[in-house]
């Protein structure tokens, strides 16, 4: 095919360009709303400057340009550390093979339900984060190391009012409870209500930068919500929220 009788275009071409598109448009919505949303404008205006002073034949100022651009790939790697991160884990978990796999009951969900279901009941605030394929080490070192059977007796004792490690958030991986008042990273999404405290801010932080899913129990009004991926969930009822454990954790 030719275009303005001198442009040669053939169909793979044009896969190429719908590929290109279709990877900027996942990349664009995987930044949205996150804190690489306003990085990244500033990173396009950069690059557009840069091409104007080479265009305009800007000799001094296209040198600089030049000079930083021999550093940009691993300032954007930097940058984006988090995000890409998070990118890369997501791909490299991926097991076609577990669509087959049949889903069987799992006695940590329940015991995390039952915890989560009596807590909320009470009162009491909760904040319980589940290890998936991204590790938490990181996060394991800011607690305590506990390394026990997950139960739902263990989590309400932990998070009664006033006890030593009830601040924080629990880690667990597997059927066990590894650490307690452990620190979570804070969202910085912009559109996150002000009606929403701590606990649901480290939730959606974390789920911004790991694949883990983490719980929350509301201390004020005993409601509970949970993020994952980046996404918060509020006001869930307990049958949903087993459901949903049971989808993000026995069939992913």
């Amino acid at each position: 095919m030719r275009l303005f009788g001198f442009l040669t275009v053939r169909a793979f071409d044009i896969v190429d360009i719908v590929l290109v598109a279709l990877l900027l448009y996942e990349f664009f919505k995987f930044v949205k709303g996150t804190k690489a949303t306003p990085i990244l404008v500033g990173l396009a205006f950069f690059f557009i400057v840069s091409f104007i002073a080479r265009w305009l034949d800007l000799m001094a100022f296209s040198w600089i340009m030049r000079s930083i651009l021999a550093v940009w790939v691993v300032a954007f790697v930097i940058v984006f550390q988090p995000e890409i991160r998070n990118v890369l884990a997501r791909i490299g978990k991926q097991r076609s093979i577990k669509f087959f796999l049949k889903v069987e009951e799992s006695p940590v969900i329940d015991e995390i339900v039952d915890a989560i279901r009596k807590m909320s009941e009470d009162k009491i605030g909760a904040l319980i984060l589940i290890e998936k394929s991204i590790g938490l080490k990181d996060i394991i070192e800011t607690g305590v190391k506990v390394d026990a059977q997950v139960n739902s007796s263990l989590l309400r004792t932990i998070f009664f009012p006033d006890t030593p490690l009830h601040d924080g958030a629990c880690v667990i991986q597997g059927d066990t409870l590894v650490a307690a008042s452990c620190v979570l990273p804070l969202s910085e999404n912009p559109s996150l209500s002000g009606q929403y405290g701590l606990r649901h801010r480290a939730a959606l932080g974390i789920s911004e930068q790991s694949d883990a899913i983490c719980l929350v129990v509301s201390e004020e009004t005993g409601k509970i919500s949970f993020a994952y991926k980046g996404k918060l969930v509020t006001k869930v009822e307990i049958a949903i929220l087993k459901r949903s454990l049971e989808t993000i954790l026995l069939k992913a």
